[in-house]
């Protein structure tokens, strides 16, 4: 017996993640899963942490002695990073950690509405990077990360970047939105195969020119859209080559491309921060060297 968490996110209910996690259980698991007032989950992450945490906390005195596994369908896989920050000696407890379609790398669409990350409502938090913290979290927690694509690049409200995390199973679900992700057979058996210790993919590496280009102040991961148009900048010794791309919106894409031309990453800044995103390629490519 082991007690399942299952945590819906923003603008939600519980309803599909109960569903699911009945699915994924039967009568193997005390179920917990919180339904977060549906106005506070506009507002900041800080309170639902707080009440997933008392949650968490009840079933904890009541079951001192089940292991965890835990599933968070987007903000609900973002609670969960907080918590088990908040709480690393929880951590030990946590037998499987599943990330349904999180923005873990920040929310386009947050990055968008509060770009400066200022406190614009949930936006500030939605876009938040908290992938060095899901990075640490996945190196201790045996941790599986599930994203569906229904355009090439997105499940339609996140992008395939933000949810990667270094450490952690990666699984794309082409056909799947992000509405489908909180219940799908699919999804299911996925997760059912992950417990049942199946490799399903490689653990999530990046190339160091992607964590430097990441690592440029406002950088957002982006979609693959405008990969074909993006022209060659500079290409390492290894074959990685870094491409460059202006959307008619006058905003600076970058792109990363295997030797073979195999899109691995992309990234956007806004007019803001355009300038560091331009110094750092013209010093990539004075260096004329490669990362790896």
């Amino acid at each position: 017996m082991y007690i399942l968490f299952a945590q819906h996110g923003w603008a939600d209910d519980n309803r599909a993640m109960v569903s699911m996690a009945k699915d994924l259980a039967a009568d193997e698991a005390q179920i917990v899963a919180p339904s977060l007032n549906y106005a506070m989950t506009w507002l900041r992450i800080e309170p639902l942490v707080t009440a997933v945490e008392q949650q968490a906390m009840v079933a904890l005195e009541e079951f001192p002695d089940r292991p965890w596994r835990i599933i968070g369908h987007s903000m609900g896989g973002l609670i969960w990073l907080e918590l088990l920050n908040r709480r690393p000696d929880w951590r030990l407890r946590v037998e499987f950690l599943t990330l349904v379609a999180s923005p873990v790398g920040g929310a386009d669409l947050g990055r968008i509405i509060d770009p400066l990350q200022v406190g614009v409502g949930i936006a500030a938090d939605l876009g938040k990077d908290r992938r060095p913290l899901a990075a640490s979290i996945a190196a201790e927690i045996d941790t599986l990360v599930l994203a569906g694509d229904i355009d090439n690049g997105s499940d339609g409200t996140i992008t395939l970047e933000s949810t990667k995390v270094p450490n952690a199973q990666f699984v794309r679900l082409t056909g799947l939105s992000h509405a489908a992700m909180r219940y799908h057979p699919t999804v299911i058996d996925r997760i059912q195969r992950f417990w049942r210790g199946e490799s399903l993919g490689d653990p999530v590496s990046f190339h160091p020119i992607i964590e430097k280009i990441r690592a440029v102040p406002g950088m957002t991961d982006a979609h693959q859209r405008g990969f074909d148009k993006a022209a060659t900048l500079l290409t390492l010794e290894d074959g990685i080559s870094i491409r460059v791309w202006r959307s008619p919106l006058g905003v600076d894409h970058v792109f990363v491309a295997s030797p073979h031309g195999r899109y691995l990453y992309g990234g956007y800044v806004g007019w803001i921060h355009s300038a560091e995103l331009w110094a750092t390629l013209q010093a990539l490519k004075a260096a004329e060297t490669t990362l790896t």
